[in-house]
């Protein structure tokens, strides 16, 4: 039977950790029981890292007064993450080495831990109760008999995040880095990683370059948006082109991992909100062509579609059904002929998609 964490009645605490900042909450039938709680990270120092997730596990439990029936949550790796041992030594250097971090919250709280990375579980989350079920709701709305089961996200900040999710269960791999999308290769320059073109600093980087200041010089993103929507004084052009880059940096890992996946894209992370400087040329790199004996070779074999987009939602939740007759006998089968997939923006902000994934995650696993 199908898990319907919309209706469970279990409750579950989770935490987003990152380098600078903890943030607690607790969760009940897919909904934020209490308002998240911030808590620094100490990262340079494991004793009060380990001790500041035990006061804000321990300040979640006084708030929701019940007890949980798990602990799952968001942590960079490298990680062991079905172990619960993690060992990032760059966001968190106090982990240098390796830490039974699971273990010893078990050990504390008596309920079971779970700890992925932030990527998967911003496509799980997506997954249950985000794009994934809005695209399907969508195509029941227009009467179409297609439905997905799949999806890929990335996340675009500070680094370039992913996660895969097919058929309702996340992809953790064998060794869990599955979906580390940020070590694809850069399309802009083969000899480094993909993340050096999707994320904050390569949109300042593009920004720098172009218009001919230091890289400490250029501002952030956030800026560098208003600058190319020309809301916001600074280099237009600068601007337009940092973004555009970073589209097709991007556009070209969703299309790599799409040749694996065949399901949803859905982007998400902090500089998503810029989304239509790099949109378009997202898109045109996903429904890329190869050059082959010089004739074109599409990139995908399923065409994809911008859901956010009015013209191509409608071509998408159309589709090119018809009737067949099946040969020698009066049987008629409806066939789609246009293999497609949409890409789109997330539904949720991407901290509630984490959280909500972290939730969906555990009770899955209970």
């Amino acid at each position: 039977m199908a898990l319907d964490t919309a209706t469970d009645p279990r409750t579950v605490m989770t935490l987003d950790a990152g380098g600078t900042n903890l943030k607690f909450t607790a969760i009940r039938s897919n909904r934020l029981l209490i308002e998240p709680i911030y808590i620094p990270s100490e990262a340079h120092d494991l004793e009060r890292c380990l001790g500041n997730m035990v006061e804000g596990f321990r300040r979640v439990q006084e708030l929701i007064g019940e007890p949980a029936a798990a602990i799952s949550f968001s942590f960079p790796g490298p990680a062991d993450y079905p172990a619960g041992i993690v060992a990032n030594e760059n966001n968190l250097p106090a982990f240098r080495g390796g830490v039974a971090l699971g273990p010893m919250l078990e050990d504390v709280f008596g309920i079971p831990v779970f700890i992925n990375n932030d990527g998967d579980l911003f496509a799980y989350g997506e997954a249950i109760s985000g794009f994934l079920p809005y695209v399907n709701g969508l195509l029941e709305q227009a009467g179409s008999p297609k439905r997905y089961k799949n999806l890929f996200g990335i996340t675009l900040g500070t680094g370039l995040g992913g996660g895969i999710v097919r058929d309702g269960e996340l992809f953790i791999g064998d060794n869990s880095v599955a979906a580390e999308v940020w070590l694809s290769r850069n399309i802009h320059d083969p000899s480094i990683n993909a993340e050096e073109g999707a994320s904050i600093r390569a949109v300042r980087r593009v920004y720098a370059r172009c218009a001919g200041i230091a890289v400490d010089e250029a501002p952030e993103p956030k800026v560098i948006y208003e600058i190319g929507m020309g809301r916001a004084a600074g280099d237009r052009d600068a601007a337009v082109e940092a973004f555009r880059a970073m589209g097709e940096a991007a556009g070209d890992v969703i299309a790599q991992a799409l040749t694996l996946v065949d399901g949803l894209a859905v982007v998400g992370g902090g500089i998503s909100a810029a989304a239509p400087l790099f949109m378009p040329a997202l898109m045109k790199a996903v429904n890329g062509v190869y050059e082959r004996g010089g004739h074109p070779l599409r990139r995908l074999i399923a065409t994809a579609f911008n859901i956010d987009d009015p013209a191509e939602r409608e071509v998408f939740l159309k589709g090119q059904t018809r009737t067949l007759k099946a040969p020698g006998s009066g049987r008629t089968i409806q066939y789609d002929a246009l293999q497609r997939v949409a890409v789109g923006l997330a539904r949720l902000d991407t901290s509630e998609a984490v959280a909500l994934g972290a939730y969906a995650f555990a009770l899955s696993k209970l």
